[in-house]
């Protein structure tokens, strides 16, 4: 089954030339099923690019997926074109009353701040407690799961003295896990951050590690009691992603002239002049697949019901 998109939204052209199915709202609508309702709280600032790498990666399953855009009610994308936002995108304040079986929220490139700093950071305290009634299961990534794993559970981010900026190998703490259904025991995972998150708090918090690094530390969480995971790295990003934040920051900091980092076992021989190999890309199928299969294993039929009871289909 595809995932259902509107015709002129980007990502709808771009993933239909890679293969993925899609569908605008006449075909989807001649089918006799149910759709998965998921939600994107983009907080990324380049919105479109965000929106190809998730959409390319729920609608690679067998399931329908309803996919809708969200963005906080406030807050103006800067790197984002109005008329874009204004087309494809919900404002918290409109979705309030509706049910999801299943919201992502991404990351935001804010690490430095303390949440309570952050502009909207009132309105997101709102989204986590939304989704404990209207969400059947939340994704939260990057700066978007530490603020969730901080919100809920006081665990708090820590600010380095140097970026994580790379691919680095990461185990498979819990093969068990329906999450990691089909994970190899260690994998290579592209991190981009500032911060880091400690496994010894987390830990403590009494919530299972997933997926983790000894060079980068704890990179997926699970949070059962509130229907969570919690993701550190980027396993959505596509292969040149690393390599235009590399680009990116070069230019920003010549003025500066402070060195700036290679991205960690990134281009071939750390080379920046050769062309780097996608090397997480199955497993981020597998994450985000295994994700969606969970949702449709346990999410009520009557949406209605979402946020006060599950319907596990293993039983």
């Amino acid at each position: 089954m595809p995932i259902k998109l509107p015709r002129s939204l980007p990502a709808y052209d771009v993933l239909s030339t890679e293969g993925v199915m899609v569908m605008g709202e006449g075909a989807a609508s001649q089918q006799d099923i149910r759709p998965l309702r998921i939600g994107l709280l983009n907080l990324m600032p380049k919105k479109i690019q965000t929106e190809i790498q998730f959409s390319r990666l729920i609608g690679a399953t067998p399931l329908q997926i309803e996919f809708t855009l969200i963005r906080m009610s406030e807050h103006e994308s800067r790197n984002t074109a109005a008329d874009h936002m204004e087309e494809f995108y919900r404002p918290f304040s409109e979705v309030r009353d509706e049910k999801f079986d299943g919201l992502i929220i991404t990351g935001a490139p804010i690490e430095h701040l303390p949440f309570e700093d952050v502009t909207y950071w009132d309105e997101l305290c709102e989204v986590f407690e939304w989704t404990q009634t209207h969400v059947h299961s939340t994704f939260g990534v990057c700066w978007g799961g530490m603020a969730m794993i901080h919100y809920f559970h006081g665990v708090r981010k820590h600010l380095l003295d140097q970026k994580l900026f790379g691919c680095y190998r990461h185990m498979n703490f819990a093969p068990e896990s329906p999450y990691l259904r089909g994970f190899s025991d260690d994998f290579v995972m592209p991190v981009s951050r500032w911060t880091e998150m400690r496994k010894p708090e987390i830990e403590a918090a009494g919530l299972p590690i997933l997926l983790h690094s000894d060079e980068v530390g704890p990179a997926l969480v699970e949070d059962p009691a509130h229907r969570a995971l919690y993701v550190f790295n980027h396993l959505e990003y596509d292969s040149g992603t690393l390599n235009e934040e590399y680009q990116r920051d070069l230019a920003s900091n010549q003025i500066e002239g402070a060195e700036i980092q290679v991205p960690v076992n990134y281009f071939p021989d750390d080379d920046p002049a050769r062309t780097p190999q996608n090397r997480w890309r199955s497993h981020a199928h597998l994450l985000y697949g295994n994700w969606i299969s969970e949702i449709y294993l346990t999410t009520p039929y009557d949406m209605a019901k979402i946020g006060r009871e599950s319907t596990d289909l293993r039983r």
